[in-house]
């Protein structure tokens, strides 16, 4: 025991001085090189020399930076201005008159109204390439301002159509009465008095309205079967029994019979105020040819 501990000294000693002369020649990482600093200004400068239409200077850095902001929202800008807000509200109200709680799922009625979207705008969003998008990515138009002037007026078009096609001009009035513009007269207001900021909250309005009339409709229906399925369980004594159980099947049974998909598909799809170059697909859907 005597001769162990002088020899576990020894070891302790060596092992210390050995880890302390490792420490000391090892050398310390290299930090790594800082990456140049990004200017964004420089980038946006950068961006409005490659854009037509564009001088390069300040003015136009600012544009660009307006211009990234705009494509940032214009999804949600996009579908505000179509029947997108109209069809996903009454597939809504139709999951809810069935009462087939998350039955289909949301993301099924999102990518449904999506599609039926792109179907009834194609004419629209042809319209608005022709005449804007593509002259501009062309280089016909150097202008930006004057390509937005031809790109957002089939869709000023469209948006008015719907409007007029629905009398729900009193959501432009009220806008119009907000920003102060007199509305006393509306006869003496042309198109042009109504900007695309007075244009879009009214177009939501009247599309909010028509789809509520049109979940109401649809409500009826569904409403009817539930009003005579719970009589008839009370006339029974089967108060306990919930009526919504029973009823279910027997909506379900009468949605399928008569093809409810294609019904209110086409009747929200003929519903949207089309050009003439869809005059024959309405005329299709609603059973009477080309």
């Amino acid at each position: 025991m005597r001769l162990l501990l002088p020899a576990f000294f020894a070891l302790l000693v060596l092992f210390v001085t050995a880890a302390t002369s490792s420490a000391q020649t090892v050398l310390p990482p290299e930090s790594p090189a800082t990456p140049p600093a990004i200017n964004p200004i420089e980038m946006l400068e950068s961006a409005s020399e490659v854009v037509p239409g564009l001088d390069g200077q300040l003015s136009s850095t600012l544009n660009i930076l307006v211009l990234l902001t705009v494509l940032a929202l214009a999804p949600s800008i996009l579908l505000l201005c179509t029947c997108f807000t109209r069809i996903i509200i009454v597939l809504g109200l139709l999951r809810q008159a069935l009462g087939t709680q998350g039955l289909p799922p949301t993301q099924v009625l999102l990518g449904l109204s999506l599609f039926i979207t792109f179907v009834v705008m194609a004419p629209t969003l042809e319209a608005m390439y022709t005449n804007g998008i593509k002259p501009y990515a062309d280089g016909e138009v150097t202008s930006y301002e004057e390509a937005w002037q031809r790109t957002k007026q089939p869709l000023r078009d469209y948006m008015f159509g719907q409007i007029e096609a629905t009398g729900n001009w009193s959501g432009v009035y009220m806008m119009l009465n907000y920003r102060g513009v007199d509305t006393s007269d509306p006869g003496s207001l042309d198109r042009s008095d109504v900007d695309m900021v007075t244009l879009i909250p009214a177009f939501i309005l009247s599309e909010l309205k028509v789809a509520f009339l049109i979940g109401f409709r649809v409500f009826l229906p569904f409403l009817v079967i539930d009003l005579v399925i719970a009589s008839m369980l009370v006339s029974m004594g089967m108060l306990m029994l919930p009526p919504v159980l029973i009823s279910l099947p027997f909506k379900i049974l009468l949605f399928v019979l008569v093809d409810g998909w294609s019904l209110l598909v086409g009747s929200l799809m003929t519903g949207v105020y089309q050009p003439e170059t869809l005059q024959h697909v309405i005329g299709t859907l609603s059973g009477a040819g080309p």
